[in-house]
């Protein structure tokens, strides 16, 4: 278990392995699980730069309503990757993306037609 894997709450876990699950194997060549953490945390930077996503002193999270260029989005993620110095591809970024939006229909936070 990597170290950012140690310190993820239990939604967090269960998030990241519904996530690892959906991404098939061959696709995983390369990648781990502090990755999927890694392009969740981007998106989130994402969504706090373009105003979707506001954080409360007491460090309350609240994602609001709005439509998200997801070209642009993706673009931020591949960057945000780049200047890590991660190995992730452009698929891979994308696979994980899509797992997000899949967890994020099953838990009932977005739905199909959001997609």
């Amino acid at each position: 278990m990597t170290p950012e894997e140690q310190i993820m709450s239990e939604d967090e876990r269960q998030q990241v392995d519904f996530m690892w699950n959906l991404i098939p194997q061959q696709d995983r060549q390369g990648m781990d699980k502090s990755d999927i953490l890694f392009v969740l945390d981007a998106l989130d930077d994402y969504l706090e730069e373009v105003g979707l996503l506001s954080v409360a002193e007491d460090g309350e999270v609240t994602y609001l309503d709005g439509d998200i260029d997801e070209t642009e989005q993706l673009a931020y993620v591949q960057k945000a990757v780049h200047d890590a110095h991660k190995s992730l591809t452009g698929a891979q970024i994308q696979l994980i993306m899509d797992a997000e939006v899949q967890y994020g229909i099953e838990q009932g936070y977005y739905s199909d037609d959001e997609e």
